[in-house]
């Protein structure tokens, strides 16, 4: 058992790709590409922020990341679509097993860290009626964005754990992963997708194939 458990939100609770059918919707044979493309400039654009010290909130990285996802998928908008499309993400459907993971670990603290801010984070858990399972922690509030080592820093700090190996950190990502291992947290790498462990000359403590595997 750990002292706390501590979860990544976007991919590791909640399914990204969950506003597919939103945007297929609006943008039929298209929706597919545009949420992939989101997600991976959504994460392409806060790394470069993080690399040239120049933060900026999620949110509005996120929705630049949706914009450009549009735009090169040649897809139409105006700013109804994308504040319509934005509020698809406090409605991510949270994945299956999520609901479980209170019964799993019923006296225990569980905290979500993530790259997102409490605006984003508060009406998710709350949507999806998880508002008293899960704690929030915020990169925004150090304004330092994982996997900065100072991210899991403030997290540890703020968990008022002392040794880090005793916080067990569970993302589907592995840079997450990376980070938080690099750091000093106990890891356990969600991999849902089964894909392989990618070359990072670090590794997880643990791979679950979802969170059911956290008993």
């Amino acid at each position: 058992m750990f002292d706390s458990y501590v979860f990544d939100a976007y991919g590791t609770l909640f399914d990204v790709h969950s506003v597919t059918e939103k945007l297929e919707e609006k943008y039929p044979n298209k929706g597919d590409a545009i949420s992939q493309e989101w997600r991976r400039r959504q994460v392409h654009y806060f790394m470069i922020r993080q690399l040239i010290d120049g933060y900026l909130p999620f949110d509005q990285i996120t929705q630049n990341a949706l914009k450009d996802a549009l735009q090169i998928n040649q897809a139409d908008f105006h700013s109804g679509d994308i504040e319509k499309l934005m509020d698809a993400y406090l409605h991510l459907q949270p994945y299956e097993e999520v609901d479980n993971v209170k019964d799993h670990l019923p006296d225990n603290s569980l905290t979500i860290f993530s790259n997102g801010t409490p605006s984003m984070l508060q009406p998710l858990l709350e949507n999806n009626q998880l508002e008293h399972t899960f704690r929030v922690l915020s990169a925004d509030e150090p304004k330092v964005y994982k996997p900065a080592p100072a991210a899991y820093a403030y997290a540890q700090k703020q968990l008022k754990i002392a040794d880090p190996e005793n916080i067990l950190f569970l993302s589907s990502n592995p840079w997450d992963i990376a980070g938080a291992k690099s750091y000093g947290f106990t890891t356990a790498w969600v991999n849902r997708q089964k894909i392989q462990w990618p070359s990072l000359d670090v590794e997880p403590d643990h791979i679950f194939d979802n969170l059911n595997d956290l008993k």
